[in-house]
């Protein structure tokens, strides 16, 4: 036969207990923050300096955001700089994983 041990009823238990929440209260005081946010994101960010001119005049920032897009970068800000304007724009960092290709390339032709 083995040695059995059992807990003194008398002892007092290690952990204290909370005590319930008052009605209308439930899960709002339990000290327990549930995380809602958006994952953390590591970005990367490219500038592109600009005039006041060419601010304005309606086709360079078209022109320069359609190209930073292909690329896949967001417009972030639109800084200023006196008599320029930076353009701040960024992206999720990519993993080096994903950077590599799986599987074969496509036959070269002869």
């Amino acid at each position: 036969m083995g040695l059995r041990f059992e807990e003194d009823p008398e002892e007092e238990p290690d952990e204290p207990t909370q005590p319930a929440p008052p009605d209308g209260a439930r899960g709002a005081a339990t000290g327990v923050v549930p995380s809602v946010g958006l994952p953390s994101r590591d970005w990367e960010y490219s500038t592109k300096v600009l005039t006041v001119a060419q601010l304005a005049d309606g086709v360079t920032v078209v022109k320069v955001l359609h190209e930073a897009a292909a690329e896949g970068w967001e417009l972030a800000s639109v800084l200023d700089g006196g008599e320029k304007r930076v353009i701040l724009m960024r992206r999720p960092k990519r993993a080096a994983r994903e950077s590599r290709r799986v599987g074969f390339a496509p036959p070269k032709t002869s």
